[in-house]
């Protein structure tokens, strides 16, 4: 005969097994929603419903020569992670899906940019395979990510530190310039300069090149396929007077490596007169509070074999690499962020 109380423990059983099974369930369609967010974003749905708050995926998909089944499914993803309410083939906005929509292309970062690299983790992880773990990413979707990842974290911040310079300038350069859309930007608030943006990878190389023709920048702006890390003198860089390098500076290191490029950086721009260097440093957050992006962005760069360097390690190598810390400003929005202003 069952006891009352062998009654209760199989219902309190039962209850903490189906809890795990949502939990669970929850991490995986989780993931599933992040790839959902990335694709809504890229073709464009996330921002129709962003300002309609909104849309009729089946019209949506019709409209765009997409297959109604599989765009509806992007948005039952996000439905699933109460992102938004759907009614059929009709979704409209919740409480979150601003919030989301705010941090879209760190989404679009790690599945579109960063695919392969996590899909190789098992490789990666092997001894013998630390080596280029870079290949395994996606340079346009890093551009395409990170010029939206600029304006939601460093803007606000970059554009105030180049108000502070203290001399006119009519020429700069963009190392690590992606796209080109920071280029573009102090081009277009300075109409009297000409610049550079310099960038390893073609493919960034050759979107930077359309994207300023089609603006309007064909005549004022230049970009150049090239190692950051080992630049060598060109005419173009003889005048350079304000550098900019943002959202690449951990690839300077490690600590003899990141001095020795600040150094060529003094001899590749012999007139550059100010160095701005923004980008993500080191955290040291418990596990269970990261922002959205850290754990991600520094395990990507843990399996890549990439250095992070903290603040207090670059502000240790800025005299002995030929420049003087004007200004440190901390941001640490989701990966400790920073912008140096060095002379």
């Amino acid at each position: 005969m069952n006891r009352p109380e062998d009654e209760v423990l199989r219902a309190v059983t039962v209850d903490i097994a189906q809890g795990n099974a949502r939990g669970i369930a929850s991490i995986y369609n989780s993931a599933v929603a992040a790839w959902a967010i990335a694709a809504a974003w890229e073709i464009g749905a996330l921002d129709e419903l962003h300002r309609a708050r909104t849309l009729d995926t089946t019209e949506f998909a019709e409209r765009n020569g997409l297959d109604p089944q599989s765009t509806t499914g992007l948005f039952r993803a996000l439905s699933a992670v109460g992102l938004v309410h759907r009614d059929g083939a009709v979704v409209h906005t919740l409480d979150a899906f601003d919030d989301m929509y705010r941090n879209k292309s760190f989404f679009h970062w790690l599945t579109r940019g960063s695919a392969e690299l996590f899909r190789q983790i098992p490789s990666v992880l092997r001894t013998e395979n630390r080596t280029g773990g870079d290949r395994h990413r996606d340079p346009a979707a890093i551009a395409y990510a990170c010029r939206e990842i600029d304006q939601v974290t460093y803007a606000p911040t970059f554009w105030a530190a180049v108000d502070r310079v203290d001399f006119p300038f009519t020429r700069v350069a963009d190392l690590g310039c992606g796209s080109g859309a920071r280029l573009m930007q102090v081009l277009d608030r300075h109409p009297g300069t000409t610049g550079v943006g310099v960038d390893i990878a073609q493919p960034s190389i050759d979107v930077a090149r359309r994207e300023a023709a089609e603006a309007g920048f064909a005549d004022r702006a230049d970009f150049v396929q090239g190692d950051v890390l080992s630049l060598e003198p060109r005419p173009e860089y003889a005048d350079i007077e304000l550098l900019t390098c943002f959202m690449m500076g951990h690839d300077f290191w490690p600590r003899e490596n990141c001095v020795a490029t600040l150094r060529r950086l003094r001899e590749v721009f012999p007139a550059a007169r100010r160095l701005l260097i923004g980008d993500a440093t080191r955290t040291a957050l418990p596990d269970t509070e990261l922002p959205v992006f850290t754990l991600g962005f520094e395990l990507g760069h843990d399996l890549m074999g990439t250095f992070l360097p903290t603040i207090d390690d670059w502000e240790s190598v800025f005299e002995e690499g030929g420049w003087k810390l004007v200004r440190t400003n901390r941001i640490e929005m989701t990966v400790g962020e920073v912008i140096f202003e060095l002379a």
